[in-house]
C-alpha cells in the first residue's frame, strides 16, 4: 500500500502527520518534496541520488523510530532528479515493507502530482481555518484526476472544535481532528513519533484513528 500525504498549502504539519502515520502502520516514510525537504536527512545517499540513478532505494533507507527515505536539500540534486523513476522507487519499497507513506510537496506544483499519481490512496492534511478549505479541495480534485482515492482528512493543530462534518462533506472523506499539543513539537525536535513518545495523548490517539482508515 502506498499512501500519499498531501496538503493544499505548506505549513499545515503534513510532514509530522506523514511521519506518525508511518510509525502507526509500521511502514516507511519517504520525503518526496525534492526542493523543500523536511524529514530528518542524516548522512549518506538520499532520494535525489535514487532519482538520478546513483543509488538504490535500499541504500538510502535510514533506520530509527521510523524508517525514513530522506530527500536531499540541494538545488543541484533536485534538478538532477528524474521524477519518472519515482513510481518504480515507491513500488520497490512497497514490495519490501508493505506500507509506504509519501510526504508530498504542498499545493499543486508539478512535482506534487507525481507521488499522488503513484499512490493507491491519499490523506489530506488541512488547517482548521475556514480559508484553507478551497486549497484542500483543489488538491483533492488533483488526486481524483489521477484516480487516487481519498481515505481521510486530517484537521491538524486544532485548538477549538472544528466543523468536522462540514469539512468531511466538502472533501468527501471522513475527517479526524488532531489537537494542538506541545508534546508534538517536542517529539519533532527529538525525531520521535508522538504515537510512541506519548501514546496516550490526544494527538497520538487521533493519528492512530487516522491510520486505521487507510
Amino acid at each position: 500500500m502506498i499512501v500519499a500525504v498531501a496538503g493544499g498549502k505548506g505549513g499545515v504539519g503534513k510532514t509530522t502527520v506523514a511521519y506518525n502515520l508511518a510509525a502507526a502502520r509500521a511502514g516507511v516514510v519517504i520525503d518526496a518534496d525534492l526542493s523543500m525537504a523536511d524529514l530528518p536527512e542524516g548522512s549518506g545517499p538520499d532520494l535525489h541520488d535514487v532519482l538520478a540513478g546513483r543509488a538504490t532505494p535500499r541504500e538510502c533507507l535510514r533506520g530509527g523510530p521510523v524508517t525514513v527515505l530522506p530527500c536531499g536539500r540541494s538545488l543541484a540534486g533536485a534538478r538532477a532528479s528524474d521524477l519518472r523513476r519515482l513510481s518504480g522507487v515507491l513500488r520497490s519499497i512497497e514490495r519490501d515493507h508493505r506500507t509506504v507513506i509519501v510526504d508530498c510537496p504542498a499545493g499543486r506544483r508539478a512535482d506534487a502530482g507525481v507521488p499522488l499519481a503513484a499512490a493507491d490512496r491519499c490523506v489530506l492534511v488541512v488547517s482548521p481555518r475556514a480559508f484553507a478549505l478551497p486549497d484542500a479541495i483543489r488538491t483533492r480534485e488533483m488526486a481524483r484526476q489521477f484516480g487516487t482515492g481519498l481515505s481521510a482528512v486530517a484537521i491538524n493543530r486544532v485548538v477549538e472544535p472544528p466543523p468536522k462534518a462540514r469539512i468531511a462533506d466538502a472533501l468527501g472523506a471522513p475527517a479526524e481532528a488532531i489537537p494542538a499539543d506541545p508534546r508534538v513539537a517536542r517529539s519533532v525536535i527529538e525525531e520521535r513519533p508522538i504515537v510512541t513518545a506519548a501514546p496516550e495523548s490526544e494527538p497520538a490517539e487521533a493519528i492512530t484513528s487516522l491510520a486505521s482508515r487507510l
